[in-house]
C-alpha cells in the first residue's frame, strides 16, 4: 500500500496506531482515581448510568458522575487549538464540536436522572492530581 501523505504510514499502520489510543483508563484518569482513593472516597469505574452515558467513574453514595476530559478531544479553553490547520482542519473542528455537544447532552441526561456531574480537565490532573481530587471530594460532599 502507498504511504499516507505527510506521515509515511500505510492505512493499516495508521489504523493500528489509532486503535492503540486509550479511551478509558488514561494516565490522567488513573492518576485522579489514585488521588481520590487516597482521600478515602470509593467509586465505581465506567458504570453505565443513563442510556449510553458512561462516566469515567461514579461515586454512587453521593450520586456524582466524574469525567476526566482530554484537553484536545473535548476542547479545553486553555489547550485546545483555536484554529485547526492542515487538510483535515474542518474534520477536527467538527469532531471536537460533536464531542462538546455529546458532553452537554450527557450532563443533561445525568442531571435529569438525579446525578451531579463533575468534569475535570486533563491539564488540571497533570498539574496536581491531589488538587483535582480535592475538587472531586468537595463536589461529593456538597449536598
Amino acid at each position: 500500500m502507498a504511504p499516507v501523505a505527510g506521515n509515511g504510514w500505510t492505512p493499516t499502520e495508521k489504523g493500528a496506531h489509532l486503535r492503540g489510543r486509550r479511551t478509558s483508563n488514561t494516565k490522567p484518569e488513573v492518576d485522579l482515581r489514585r488521588a481520590v482513593h487516597a482521600l478515602g472516597l470509593r467509586f465505581r469505574l465506567h458504570q453505565r448510568v443513563v442510556g449510553r452515558c458512561t462516566p469515567d467513574f461514579v461515586l454512587p453514595r453521593w450520586r456524582l458522575a466524574v469525567f476526566v476530559d482530554g484537553c484536545f478531544w473535548h476542547g479545553c479553553p486553555k489547550h485546545s487549538p483555536a484554529e485547526f490547520r492542515g487538510p483535515n482542519a474542518e474534520k477536527w473542528r467538527e469532531k471536537i464540536d460533536t464531542n462538546r455537544v455529546r458532553d452537554l447532552r450527557n450532563n443533561s441526561l445525568l442531571e435529569e436522572a438525579g446525578w451531579r456531574v463533575l468534569r475535570v480537565w486533563e491539564c488540571e490532573v497533570k498539574r496536581s492530581p491531589t488538587e483535582a481530587a480535592r475538587r472531586v471530594e468537595a463536589a461529593a460532599r456538597a449536598q
